[in-house]
This record gives structure tokens, sequence and C-alpha cells, in this order.
């Protein structure tokens, strides 16, 4: 797979929507309201705080991901991401392509690290994609996630410093 990784245009929304719309409604992985319409899904991942891209091959869009300040003033300097891929996409190397993009354009923003907040203990394969990626589970929220078919389970901070 040859991936462009590059800023989102408008052009980009609705193939934006069509992957991002169905994780939070799924309840799996991100901690947020899974009854979201179209507009607070774009309002959520397009937020004003959010730079947002998307990985593209031959005018398709596989995977979006947003780059922001983890926190404001002193913890300013530590990048967050989000990063989702569609369905047909993943275990493909999108997200692998897009966090290294992320990472490199965090650097060039100036910030020090990057750190995951909450990264729900069930989604596996993304704990070990950030693993692999020099990231280190840093602190284990003990069942700080609802999961829908799994009760509460625990979420991780995830730490990497750049």
């Amino acid at each position: 797979m040859t991936l462009q990784i590059r800023p989102a245009t408008e052009a980009d929304i609705a193939q934006i929507l069509a992957i991002v719309a169905p994780t939070p409604a799924a309840g799996e992985t991100y901690a947020i309201a899974s009854d979201l319409d179209d507009a607070a899904v774009l309002a959520y991942w397009l937020g004003s705080t959010h730079e947002v891209f998307v990985a593209e091959e031959n005018g398709v869009i596989p995977g979006t991901y947003y780059l922001m300040a983890n926190q404001q003033g002193g913890g300013a300097h530590v990048a967050n991401c989000g990063y989702m891929t569609a369905p047909a996409a993943r275990g493909k190397g999108v997200a692998r392509a897009m966090c290294q993009h992320s990472l490199t354009r965090a650097a060039e923003r100036g910030f020090r690290a990057m750190q995951f907040n909450h990264v729900v203990s069930t989604n596996t394969r993304a704990v070990a994609l950030w693993q692999s990626l020099g990231f280190a589970i840093v602190g284990t929220l003990p069942k700080a996630f609802n999961h829908p078919a799994q009760g509460y389970v625990d979420s991780y901070v995830m730490f990497k410093t750049l």
C-alpha cells in the first residue's frame, strides 16, 4: 500500500465521516458518546484545536488522524492524537503510517512528547502497535472504560518522548 498522508480538506469530509462515525457508535475504543449525529462526529474530529490529516491512496481515504496539544499551559509541550482507519484497511499498515507521520509532525511543531490518555486495554492491536512504535504504558486506569460487551475494563495512559 502506497499512502500519501496530507492535511485534510473540505473535499475529504464525507470519507472522514464514513471512517469516524462508526467508531463512537460501536462504543468499544473511544471514550466519547456513542449516540453522536453526523454533525457532532465532525465537530469532534475536526475540532478547532485539531490539526487533521488523512491517509490517501488513489483517491480513497483509508484513515485519518488528528494532532493537538494534550493540555494547555504548562502541559502544552505534549502532543495528543486520535487515529481511525476504515475497517477494510485494518491490519494493512495505515495506522502505523499515520502514527509515524504524527510523530514527525509533532516534533516539527515543537512538541517534546506524545501522550495517549485513554487507550482501552481490550484494543490489543492498538496497544501492541503503539508499543512497537516506542510508546510505554505509564499508567493503568482501573476499570475506567465501560465496554459494551466486556463491561468495565482498564484503560492505559501511553507516553513517548520525542
